[in-house]
């Protein structure tokens, strides 16, 4: 069952009405995510946030002229709209997470968002963040990127977790045979890789790694 997010932050037109004509089980709007899906006449299933940024008079709209479930939240709250909603999205039984709007001028936010794909990693749900330029997923274990389904031309590989033991490439331009990542001291090394072949196989003995898919 796969679940599209619409979140607050920066989001493509374009690309957000593409993704929207996918199929999914719920859509649930994310605050200022809610405002896009109103002035775009985008249906959604369910309703999330503090609505601190949200225009209170389209909230009301909501309240007033549908039945869609709203999920109000104190702004002093231990998790972002953004957790909030993926949360939501697991107790619902998704087993495939798109977010829109998880990234933008809010870097506090986009590092936020990203810890929050820690959760449905956990539960064996495939969960990324996509924007026009980036596709953002946690990878642990074994990983494949195929060249034709890939998201632009380039993919890093940063440590999420302080170490990574034993990563192995295959398929990369730049190939990796067992090293260990670490967040003290990797560098940059898995900045903007390629894929060689038909596909790029990523395996770890152990940790987890964020893998970025990007579009330059």
């Amino acid at each position: 069952m796969h679940t599209l997010i619409v979140s607050g932050g920066r989001i493509d037109s374009d690309l957000a009405l593409q993704i929207w004509n996918g199929t999914y089980a719920h859509r649930i709007g994310v605050d200022g995510g809610v405002g896009f899906c109103y002035e775009h006449q985008l249906p959604l299933t369910e309703i999330v946030g503090d609505f601190d940024t949200l225009d209170q008079k389209i909230l009301r709209w909501y309240k007033e002229h549908t039945d869609i479930e709203i999920r109000a939240y104190d702004p002093v709250k231990d998790a972002t709209d953004t957790q909030i909603a993926v949360e939501l999205a697991l107790e619902l039984g998704s087993s495939q997470i798109t977010i829109l709007g998880g990234t933008g001028t809010r870097l506090d936010h986009v590092l936020g968002n990203i810890q929050t794909l820690y959760l449905p990693l956990m539960q064996g749900v495939d969960c990324r963040i996509v924007d026009c330029h980036n596709r953002i997923r946690l990878i642990k274990d074994r990983y494949v990127i195929r060249k034709e389904e890939q998201y632009g031309h380039y993919f890093s590989l940063i440590p999420f977790t302080t170490d990574v033991y034993g990563v192995t490439l295959k398929g990369a331009k730049y190939p990796l045979d067992g090293y260990h990542f670490t967040a003290c001291g990797t560098g940059s090394l898995g900045v903007s890789n390629e894929i060689s072949q038909e596909q790029v196989e990523i395996t770890m003995e152990s940790g987890i790694l964020i893998l970025i898919e990007s579009k330059d």
